[in-house]
């Protein structure tokens, strides 16, 4: 499969059917990512959580694409109501496809979302998602900080790729996020979460210097690469 990080936490993952997967998709008003709304196909869209950073274009890009929106059931069901096609999970339960699945894990984080004209609405909590894609187990950890169920992913067996934070301030830091590889014994690790804002200003080259040999993947933004 081939993946694509666009910044921040978004992610593109093309399967080996051409399914075009989406996480995050915070581009409007996002400094830091090549991605243009219009460039967007996505036949899926994961969202970790409600904030806005994550949510972003969600919406928009469900409407002009007709992309099924998976989400925690409290966000997934404000996004049906705006409209989009959300199919909400709760912690461990998984939404089947033809090339595997999407399980939705917990995360250790905030979620609510600010509304137009009224006060930011609590849409569930924040989670991650454990993906089988083409035979291969992805891990994205979403905002989260460190926490000892990350060694239950996929059953204790290792994942193939982790997409972990390191941002610090609201999610874990680079410190948190080397032990959180070791959890989830991953055999290969992207960071995401960094340098979109002041607070959360990292060196990911220094994240990826702390790893065990081989293990970081160091790409620019829009830059593809394949598991």
């Amino acid at each position: 499969m081939q993946i694509v990080w666009h910044g921040h936490s978004i992610i593109e993952i093309v399967t080996a059917d051409k399914t075009n997967i989406l996480i995050d998709p915070f581009i409007t008003g996002n400094n830091l990512t090549d991605l243009k709304i219009a460039d967007c196909h996505p036949d899926y869209i994961l969202v970790t959580h409600a904030h806005y950073d994550h949510v972003g274009d969600t919406v928009e890009i469900a409407k002009k694409t007709n992309a099924k929106v998976i989400a925690i059931t409290d966000l997934a069901a404000y996004l049906n109501e705006q409209g989009v096609a959300a199919e909400g999970l709760n912690f461990g339960g998984s939404y089947q496809t033809d090339f595997g699945k999407f399980k939705l894990v917990p995360a250790w984080h905030t979620a609510a979302l600010p509304i137009e004209g009224s006060a930011p609405r609590t849409l569930g909590v924040a989670a991650g998602f454990e993906m089988h894609i083409d035979g291969k187990v992805l891990y994205d950890a979403g905002d989260t900080a460190l926490f000892s169920d990350m060694k239950l992913i996929n059953h204790s067996k290792g994942v193939d790729l982790a997409f972990l934070p390191i941002g610090d301030h609201f999610t874990m830091g680079i410190e948190d996020a080397v032990v959180a590889a070791d959890f989830v014994q991953a055999k290969h690790v992207l960071p995401i979460h960094f340098n979109t804002f002041p607070a959360i200003k990292q060196d990911p080259i220094a994240y990826l210097e702390q790893l065990k040999e081989g293990v970081g993947i160091s790409v620019t933004i829009g830059e593809s690469f394949e598991i």
